[in-house]
C-alpha cells in the first residue's frame, strides 16, 4: 500500500487513543512540512545573497543538516497511521478476515522490534553529543558556524518513539480484529482497491463534495 488508506474511528476508548495520538502525529508532520518550507526560504536568501551581494547565507549547509532530520523523521508515525509507507500488497491484498489481520500483526510486530532497536541506537548517538557541562550542552557542532548538533540528533529517537507508540496501538487493534474476526477494525489502515483510492482522492481534491 503506497497511498493514504482509510482508518475507521468510533467512540470507543481505543479509538479515542488513536485519534489523540493522531493529533500529535499530525503536529509532527506539520513541523516536517514547515522544515521543507524553511529550506526553500533559506535557499532564496542564499542564492539572492550570492547574486546580489556576492555573499551566500552564512552556514547554509549547516542549517540544511539541522533541518534534514525534521524532514526525514517527523512524519513517519503519521504516514504509518494512514498507511502511506510503500509496501507490497500482492500477497497481503489477497487475504481476508483473520488471515489478513494475522499477517498485519506479524509484520507490525517485526517493525516494532526494528524501531525499538533504532530508538536505542539513535538515543545512544544523541547521548554522545549532549553534555550539560559543555558549552551549549554540546560535545560536537557543525563545521561552518558551529551549530550544536544534539537537537538534530534528538529528533530521531523522539520520532521513532512516537512511531513505536503507534505500532503498539496498531498491534492492539489487530489483536482485537483477530479475536473478533471483523472485516473493518478501528485504528488501522484498511487496504483499498485502486478504484477506492482514486474515488477518495478525487473527493479530497474536490473538497469532500459529491
Amino acid at each position: 500500500m503506497a497511498g493514504t488508506a482509510s482508518v475507521i474511528t468510533d467512540g470507543t476508548r481505543l479509538s479515542r487513543l488513536d485519534q489523540s495520538l493522531h493529533r500529535l502525529e499530525l503536529f509532527l508532520a506539520l513541523l516536517s512540512g514547515f522544515a521543507v518550507f524553511s529550506l526553500m526560504i533559506l535557499a532564496v536568501f542564499s542564492v539572492g545573497g550570492r547574486n546580489f551581494f556576492g555573499t551566500p547565507l552564512p552556514g547554509y549547509i549547516d542549517w540544511i543538516e539541522q533541518l534534514m532530520p525534521v524532514i526525514a523523521f517527523m512524519g513517519v508515525a503519521y504516514t504509518q497511521r494512514n498507511g502511506g509507507h510503500i509496501r507490497m500488497d500482492i500477497l497481503v491484498g489477497q487475504l481476508r478476515g483473520r488471515a489478513l489481520w494475522t499477517a498485519e500483526f506479524i509484520t507490525t510486530f517485526a517493525m516494532l522490534i526494528l524501531m525499538i532497536l533504532l530508538v536505542w541506537g539513535s538515543w545512544a548517538h544523541f547521548a554522545r553529543s549532549f553534555d550539560f557541562a559543555a558549552p551549549m550542552w554540546s560535545r560536537d557542532s557543525s563545521m561552518d558556524i558551529a551549530i550544536p548538533l544534539w537537537p538534530a540528533k534528538l529528533l530521531a529517537p523522539v520520532a521513532f518513539g512516537v512511531l513505536c507508540v503507534r505500532l503498539c496501538l496498531q498491534l492492539v487493534c489487530y489483536g482485537r480484529a483477530i479475536k473478533s474476526g471483523t472485516d473493518k477494525p478501528i485504528g488501522v489502515p484498511l487496504i483499498e482497491s485502486a478504484a477506492e483510492q482514486a474515488a477518495r482522492e478525487a473527493q479530497t481534491v474536490s473538497g469532500g463534495q459529491d
